[in-house]
């Protein structure tokens, strides 16, 4: 099984995965999740984590008694916000080599199309970006190479992170004991993750259409 399954496992399956780590590691799942937030919004090389669906898997469990909803909230609301500042920081002092070099680790595409996405929404990008895979982490690296003042940034990613983790988390703990959601939670999972990915999938067909239109002219 390789690296793509895994994770496809790991999504769809994510309630009775994060079951187990709650059975296996008790009180030491919230610096987990903490950290896999932390990762997902704070590093670069980390976009394909699980975020919304693992904070509504969370939410959810929270729902039926096995995590602390509120100590999830401030935990999580923390590992995004922290997330966010320490790649902004990357972005301003690394990201102007990253973008002039080819790399191995860095999708040179994702962070063209997120400059693209910057320059069109402006600052609101980094609360926008929160609810959209790959783009939310590079969102804070490209205000980071853009300069965009840190007091300016820092209330933006406030705003998001809190926005981004509450959506989620709450709609896990009150929707996620629900029978219907219950028996099909794999399908809800599934639903979420193509929720959030609507919005990327359409700014890339408009890349793509705005990248032919400048190629004919």
């Amino acid at each position: 099984m390789n690296i793509f399954q895994i994770l496809i496992d790991f999504f769809l399956h994510i309630d009775a995965n994060l079951g187990s780590i709650i059975i296996s590691y008790g009180l030491w799942t919230y610096p987990i999740l903490f950290i896999i937030i932390f990762a997902e919004t704070g590093l670069v090389v980390t976009p394909i984590l699980p975020g919304d669906s693992l904070i509504f898997a969370a939410g959810a469990l929270a729902g039926r008694g096995y995590l602390e909803v509120f100590l999830l909230f401030v935990l999580l609301s923390a590992a995004a916000i922290i997330g966010d500042t320490v790649n902004y920081a990357i972005g301003h002092y690394l990201g102007p080599k990253v973008f002039q070099e080819r790399s191995r680790f860095f999708k040179r595409e994702y962070l063209l199309r997120t400059k693209e996405f910057y320059e069109r929404h402006g600052g609101k990008t980094i609360i926008l970006a929160r609810f959209m895979p790959i783009i939310r982490t590079f969102a804070p690296f490209v205000a980071g190479i853009g300069k965009m003042e840190y007091v300016r940034f820092l209330g933006f990613n406030i705003i998001g992170g809190l926005l981004w983790v509450a959506v989620n988390l709450f709609a896990g703990y009150f929707f996620g004991g629900l029978p219907f959601v219950k028996e099909h939670f794999s399908l809800i999972i599934l639903a979420i993750v193509l929720i959030s990915i609507s919005p990327l999938v359409t700014e890339y067909i408009r890349y793509k259409i705005n990248k032919n239109k400048r190629a004919n002219l």
